[in-house]
């Protein structure tokens, strides 16, 4: 089973990076943070209250999740924008610090990539708690003035500053959690990819797993 393992904070250019590596490598491809996005998106369907551990676990457990690239259907509902909206990015960090949806969404994860003998996996503990074993673990970063620039972008332009405040706010959540924290898992390779092109730093990460 090969899998490419490629964590990093928001904004380093993972899901861009981690499409681009699947497709030349012609591997299936899986957007963790998707997944814990969706379990938040569906708690807050439900009206439930995210600080209520067990009420969140219990949606994780019998979610319903159907996610490729360019869709994500939560219980049968199209969640695809809505995923990426403000009101689950404000609240995936929450859901994602639940050591019990942690535990269920690693299972799912590894069920994933052995279904498919392998995958391009990205997220912020693919190479440290998912699959340590992997073939080639990636960790990217990029300064914070550039994965502001380029998340505000994404949104079509919102204020820099106010993006930079939100991406440090979930960078310290990430990396302080007690379950699966954002971390440079052991054996991986840094790349900063502030200066790089998409193409440059595809070309780097295949290279290093040729």
């Amino acid at each position: 089973m090969q899998v490419v393992a490629i964590d990093g904070p928001a904004g380093s250019g993972k899901s861009t990076v981690a499409k681009a590596v699947a497709q030349r490598l012609n591997l299936a491809y899986l957007d963790t943070g998707a997944m814990y996005r969706a379990v938040a998106f569906a708690a807050l369907s439900g009206g439930l209250n995210l600080d209520d551990a067990d009420a969140v676990l219990a949606v994780a457990q019998t979610l319903d999740l159907q996610l490729d690239q360019s869709s994500c259907v939560v219980n049968g509902v199209d969640a695809t924008e809505a995923i990426r909206g403000t009101e689950v990015t404000q609240a995936v960090s929450v859901v994602a610090a639940l050591p019990a949806v942690r535990a269920e969404m690693v299972q799912r994860q590894r069920q994933w990539a052995q279904d498919r003998n392998g995958g391009v996996m990205e997220g912020r503990d693919i190479g440290s708690v998912v699959f340590p074993d992997a073939a080639l673990k990636i960790y990217l970063t990029a300064s914070e003035e550039v994965r502001a620039q380029r998340r505000a972008a994404e949104a079509g332009g919102e204020d820099v500053a106010a993006v930079a405040a939100d991406l440090g706010r979930r960078d310290e959540v990430d990396s302080q959690r007690k379950a699966s924290p954002l971390v440079e898992a052991e054996g991986s390779v840094v790349v900063d990819t502030s200066a790089m092109t998409i193409d440059q730093v595809v070309d780097h990460v295949v290279g290093l797993l040729k």
